[in-house]
């Protein structure tokens, strides 16, 4: 127990000044620091030496589907942290995804968390309270100020800063509200989010499907019909039959605020096309053309932590400048018997992908094709003359199809705003659930301060 002297220190180290707190909050409210709240003290433990032991592990992976990998000490490759039910973590690896998990418990196992995480712990505080502000744009907006790295999974937020950063701390019966009402609006949202999503899913399947019969000749069956050309016709081939060149991207480093020649990296291959948002540069432009790209080209995603990127193709457009592209694509140039708009349609179809995910190696979580295995890859090719019919057929479908897709996606767009719109007010007493009469939480953090 502290002293009260000691006491009435701490207080005054752990509140926040006036000048650098983010906002005004209620005034039974106070503003402090994560590492003030923070009680937990750093317990490490080596799995290794507990082989036939199985633990429920929070891995930083395992945070996507909200459930831990149950795993015996023997398949645990390196030391972790240990971890109690009600802890917060706190992802430190590229923090530009809002990553924060709260240890649950689901089976009897002990607890491990991985080191990337950041754990917060106070016993006194409502750990879904916690959770719910490190989700907060508020938070992950002063979480990104200081970041190492060099972007994308190398960023690192690092904790010799994050424990200064400033948290907001509510009566504790007023923090159990704000986690219902959050909750409550959520689980709203959340619902036509679900039937949102379905209808997006539903259009995915029937793409996939009008993308098979393209690539099957069932699409063009009555056009083939009509000009008296038959199936036979059709050759099956290798993709190196059929390409000119293929030809990985510079690993020279880029940055936002170098000055030379754009480069275009895996953010900008999305499903609308290249993306010219988001560009890095070069330090210098001294890039000989063969190794740009140009208008006809194919990007296609080489490497990638997720399976799923990986192979995902787009078509270089019409281009106003000299542009260079990274070493995680390959640049495709093809020969003059496939157009290069149906051979991207046929790179993003399910009969390519299959074939790509039978191809891909996985090497420290890290997925790759490279330009060998995907030269073997096969496809049924028809004439120039069926390619352009098949092209105009697609084309038709899928351009309403994207329009109502685009509209669609917007709607789940406004949900996520929404919900941001809601952990924003939450954290400033603005969900009218904050009673001004209850007592000060300054007495709950000098509790806090006294225990520690």
């Amino acid at each position: 127990m502290k002293s009260q002297k000691n006491t009435i220190d701490s207080m005054h180290e752990a509140l926040v000044p006036e000048t650098k707190r983010p906002y005004t909050v209620p005034i039974n409210w106070c503003w402090t620091t994560v590492g003030a709240v923070n009680t937990y003290d750093s317990c490490a433990i080596d799995p290794s030496k507990f082989q036939d032991t199985m633990f429920e592990l929070y891995s930083v992976p395992s945070s996507v589907n909200n459930y831990p990998e149950i795993i015996s000490g023997n398949d645990i490759g390196s030391t972790k942290q240990c971890v109690k039910l009600g802890d917060v973590l706190l992802c430190k690896i590229n923090p530009r995804i809002n990553r924060v998990w709260k240890v649950s418990k689901f089976t009897d196992n002990d607890l491990l968390a991985s080191s990337e995480w950041v754990v917060v712990r106070n016993d006194e505080l409502n750990s879904d309270y916690l959770m719910w502000y490190f989700r907060s744009p508020v938070f992950r907006k002063i979480l990104l100020k200081n970041v190492s790295g060099v972007g994308g999974s190398l960023m690192r937020a690092q904790p010799k800063y994050i424990k200064t950063y400033p948290i907001p701390i509510p009566p504790i019966t007023e923090q159990k509200r704000i986690v219902d009402r959050i909750e409550s609006l959520f689980s709203k949202l959340d619902e036509v989010k679900d039937k949102v999503q379905s209808v997006l899913d539903g259009m995915e399947l029937r793409k996939a499907a009008i993308l098979h019969k393209a690539f099957t000749g069932e699409l063009t069956k009555k056009w083939r019909e009509a000009n008296n050309i038959k199936i036979d016709e059709w050759k099956l081939v290798t993709m190196r039959e059929i390409v000119s060149d293929f030809k990985y991207g510079t690993s020279e480093k880029s940055d936002y605020s170098f000055k030379g020649m754009p480069v275009f990296r895996i953010p900008n291959i999305t499903d609308q096309g290249l993306s010219f948002e988001d560009m890095k540069f070069l330090s210098h432009s001294n890039v000989p053309s063969e190794s740009q790209i140009h208008e006809g080209d194919i990007l296609i995603i080489r490497s990638n932590g997720s399976r799923d990127l990986v192979g995902k193709s787009v078509l270089v457009p019409k281009l106003n400048s000299q542009y260079a592209y990274a070493s995680f694509l390959i640049r495709i140039r093809v020969s003059s018997r496939v157009l290069p708009e149906f051979l991207v349609y046929f790179l993003n179809s399910s009969r390519a992908r299959m074939q790509m995910f039978k191809k891909a190696k996985s090497s420290a979580g890290i997925n790759n094709i490279n330009s060998r295995e995907l030269g073997s890859i096969k496809l049924n090719l028809p004439s120039i003359t069926e390619q352009v019919e098949i092209l105009k057929i697609l084309n038709s479908i899928l351009q309403s199809t994207e329009l109502v897709a685009t509209k669609v996606g917007g709607t789940i767009q406004q949900i996520e705003s929404i919900k941001n719109s809601i952990l924003s007010k939450a954290f400033r007493g603005e969900l009218g659930t904050n009673d001004p009469s209850e007592e000060s939480s300054l007495n709950l953090l000098k509790q806090i301060l006294e225990k520690s």
